[in-house]
């Protein structure tokens, strides 16, 4: 399903539903109905994060504080079925454990969220965290999944869009975190009385590398060499950049100019004998990708854009050398192999939501209007024209990567 009718029913069916079972919440309380228990022990933790892949990476060591809190085979994800590959690759949780929406289209979507709700119903979950930041979809979900305790940001006197009051423990959204901290800090709320809210009396988790690691099996790796040494027309393909020139539909503003690309690969090829380009993306981007690859006009530059699978796109990544990349989910799935890493951001801010991983690379701006999406407006812009990114110039990236890879 396309973001853009996502962002539509989260807005107009979401708004009136969080509406109604607000009432329906408050009217419970008033009511001598029995309430679960916030003070029992909880032993099982659902986590809610229906979209974007990258940001369930920064959520690593959040994911990992649950498991160490009721232990992994009792912690749950809930999420879009199209993402949950990332988490299989993560393994941190069992398999089993990642509950899936179809996200197709609308009725699909509709008849496979009650069969999600109807089994973890039956989990009787203790603690449900919300880690949307203010989508209204999330927030029923967490409501609905029946969890005595229930965490997520609630809009209080800031400017975030309205999701009712269906949380427990409501948490001011602190925009001055690293992501990644966020997210802890949301688990770690668990723990705490509900009543104080949204003061937390706890420290502040230490930002933490992103422990997970993608490890390929040895035979799978070299399958996937002979599917590369194709493309490549070559078996002598090192040292392989890859430009990944795409960015989810979800923010088009990420995207560095498509002409960049073109010109750092010319530069590439030009000034260095050996190396050779491959442009990533998904299916639907790869006509666009052979697009630039006409345009830079060498052997050494091919295209892997929709000829690979999640997997294969992390095997990839496990042969090259190098990764340029929009701020969008590769630049966070990358950081699971030994590739260096080089993100470009803009719209958003990397003090947010950079990797916490040491090969981890980050080019920014930070010129007065910049980061002008975040939490408080949905993620959406009134920005027509992303010089924050379009500042980033072609000489700049080409040097940082001579300097990470030696060229």
């Amino acid at each position: 399903m396309k973001i853009s009718t996502m962002r539509w029913i989260d807005h107009w069916l979401g708004r009136p539903i969080c509406f109604v079972l607000t009432v329906i919440r408050r009217c419970r309380n008033l009511l001598p109905f029995p309430q679960k228990s916030q003070s029992q022990k909880v032993k099982r933790i659902l986590i809610v994060k229906l979209a974007e892949q990258g940001a369930t990476i920064l959520a690593d060591a959040a994911i990992r504080r649950a498991a160490e809190m009721v232990g992994k085979e009792n912690v749950y994800f809930l999420v879009f079925e199209q993402n949950r590959f990332i988490l299989d690759v993560m393994n941190i949780i069992p398999e089993e454990n990642v509950i899936t929406i179809p996200d197709k289209n609308f009725v699909s979507m509709f008849f496979g969220t009650f069969k999600a709700l109807h089994r973890i119903r039956k989990m009787n979950i203790g603690a449900a965290v919300d880690f949307e930041f203010f989508a209204r979809s999330s927030a029923i979900l967490t409501w609905l999944s029946g969890a005595g305790i229930r965490v997520g940001f609630h809009s209080f006197a800031d400017e975030s869009p309205y999701r009712g009051d269906l949380m427990t423990h409501r948490l001011n959204y602190n925009p001055h975190l690293h992501t990644s901290q966020m997210f802890e800090v949301m688990v770690e709320a668990i723990n705490l009385p509900a009543k104080e809210m949204p003061i937390l009396n706890m420290n502040l988790p230490k930002p933490r590398y992103v422990e997970s690691r993608f490890v390929p099996d040895k035979a799978e790796l070299n399958e996937f060499k002979a599917v590369l040494e194709k493309q490549a027309q070559t078996s002598n393909y090192s040292p392989l950049i890859l430009l990944n020139a795409n960015a989810s539909d979800m923010l088009p503003l990420r995207r560095w100019p498509a002409q960049r690309y073109v010109e750092l690969a010319r530069l590439l090829i030009e000034k260095s004998p050996a190396v050779h380009i491959a442009f990533t993306g998904a299916p639907d981007e790869a006509e666009h990708s052979q697009g630039l690859i006409r345009a830079v006009g060498s052997q050494r530059c091919f295209s892997m854009a929709g000829k690979t699978t999640l997997r294969q796109l992390m095997l990839l990544y496990c042969l090259a050398d190098a990764l340029v990349t929009n701020d969008s989910g590769p630049a966070h799935f990358a950081t699971l192999t030994k590739i260096k890493v080089i993100t470009l951001f803009g719209p958003e801010t990397p003090v947010l939501f950079g990797a916490n991983t040491p090969q981890s690379n980050i080019i920014y701006k930070n010129i007065p209007c910049s980061p002008c999406v975040s939490a408080y407006n949905n993620r959406q812009s009134t920005c027509k024209d992303n010089i924050c990114i379009q500042r980033i110039s072609v000489d700049e990236v080409y040097n940082l990567l001579c300097e990470l890879c030696k060229l």
